[in-house]
């Protein structure tokens, strides 16, 4: 099956009803029907962006969720990834992509994914869809 690619940015949105873009994002869930790849990287992105808010009680839970979620594939964490990613922003500095970012563009690439559940231009500036936005 076809995979859509899920950023901190749908994760924020999918638990903080705090969130702005929080009604978009639950009704794009709700329309979903891929699967969905992360990585580990984006989680931490995702767990750093609500360590100070209410929703930040819901975090652990809902990473343990998506990790048994067989629709859901998460890319581990490792050193070559990290040095691609990298790579990648050290190649691009003419952007103001997070190294997350970049690692995300690498893994898409590799998993030939073209679409992310995000509102960040900078998937757009990367040549991927960003299906948020």
């Amino acid at each position: 099956m076809r995979a859509v690619f899920a950023d901190a940015f749908y994760f924020v949105g999918l638990i903080n009803r705090e969130d702005q873009h929080h009604a978009r994002v639950v009704a794009a869930a709700n329309r979903l029907h891929e699967d969905v790849l992360t990585t580990e990287w984006i989680l931490a992105e995702f767990a750093d962006a609500l360590a100070k808010s209410a929703s930040r009680r819901l975090v652990a839970q809902f990473i343990r969720d998506l990790q048994q979620d067989p629709k859901v594939r998460i890319i581990r964490a490792d050193s070559e990834l990290f040095r691609r990613g990298l790579q990648l922003y050290d190649e691009r500095s003419d952007k103001e992509w997070s190294i997350t970012d970049c690692i995300s563009f690498v893994v898409m690439k590799d998993e030939g994914i073209s679409e992310a559940l995000t509102g960040d231009n900078h998937f757009e500036q990367a040549g991927f869809k960003a299906l948020l936005k």
